[in-house]
């Protein structure tokens, strides 16, 4: 890495990282800047995406395929925030957050429908329908877990904030140790993933390392959330710390695939939303998961 992108990508870290984590933190109308910033980067990431695919196979258009992916986390944003504007009632006929799948239901209901009248030829039809279905689950649904955190409450308390934070702060010290110490000690331990020959095992570890440290971070400060024996905060910062790691390789398959470097140049340093995000889209869905089943929060 040159010089000129270690500074953009410190840069990036030092403003960016408590950048996102004030705008999570501002609890205001369930969230609202938040909903809104997760909307805007699906929208941006399904643009990332789209890119990616229609260099190897034809695609429904543009617009209508980032409208299915943002439709989602709107429908998010709608749920967790409606209720703020309406005297505390929620919208009319819906009684929890199955309304995001019901969401996403129709969004690939929608891109089978345009398949069967909008299609003159179908040798691209499964192609096709697996790629834009794939773009809306990709950067549309799985987005929504983080968005799902801002509805959460342990026994009548608002504890969103708290789960929030502490899995940004598990993803970005994940990220950002295995980067530093990928660069530090990795150079003996590199090429064992083909799909992104410059990881290293001890980057690997190193990002292992960084999500626990912020899951001893929220235990100490967060017991509203972390209740219960430590053994349990120390399984849900490894699951997290592994299926972001996951999530970077994965992303760096779709490139290699597309024959592309970056995703997009939005970010100094990164390169595009899909680079930045990709952690956070496989491991939120995990975090998730975990803190329902060893917190049982509503």
């Amino acid at each position: 890495m040159n010089k000129s992108n270690l500074i953009k990508r410190l840069l990036t870290f030092f403003i960016g990282v408590p950048a996102i984590l004030f705008i999570a933190l501002l609890n205001f109308h369930a969230h609202l800047p938040l909903h809104i910033f997760i909307c805007f980067m699906c929208g941006i990431g399904a643009s990332e995406l789209y890119t990616m695919f229609s260099g190897k196979t034809p695609l429904h258009k543009r617009g209508f395929v980032i409208f299915l992916a943002v439709a989602i986390p709107f429908a998010a944003a709608l749920f967790a925030v409606f209720p703020t504007f309406s005297g505390g009632k929620n919208l009319p006929g819906i009684t929890g957050p199955e309304f995001i799948t019901y969401t996403f239901i129709v969004a690939i209901l929608l891109v089978l429908a345009a398949e069967v009248f909008t299609a003159r030829t179908f040798e691209h039809s499964l192609v096709r329908i697996a790629s834009v279905s794939f773009i809306v689950l990709y950067t549309g649904y799985l987005l929504t877990f983080l968005s799902r955190m801002s509805f959460l409450k342990n026994k009548g308390m608002d504890i969103s904030s708290q789960t929030i934070s502490v899995f940004l702060l598990m993803v970005f010290l994940c990220d950002s140790l295995a980067w530093f110490f990928g660069i530090l000690l990795g150079k003996n331990n590199r090429g064992i993933i083909k799909a992104s020959p410059n990881k290293s095992i001890v980057g690997f570890i190193g990002g292992i390392v960084g999500s626990v440290i912020a899951g001893l971070i929220g235990y100490h400060f967060c017991p509203e959330l972390f209740e219960g024996p430590l053994y349990k905060v120390i399984i849900l910062s490894v699951c997290t710390a592994l299926a972001a790691i996951v999530g970077d390789l994965a992303e760096s398959v779709f490139k290699r695939s597309a024959g592309i470097k970056d995703s997009g140049r939005v970010v100094p340093g990164r390169g595009g939303v899909l680079d930045t995000i990709d952690s956070i889209l496989m491991s939120a869905p995990v975090y998730y998961f975990l803190i329902i089943l060893f917190y049982a929060p509503k």
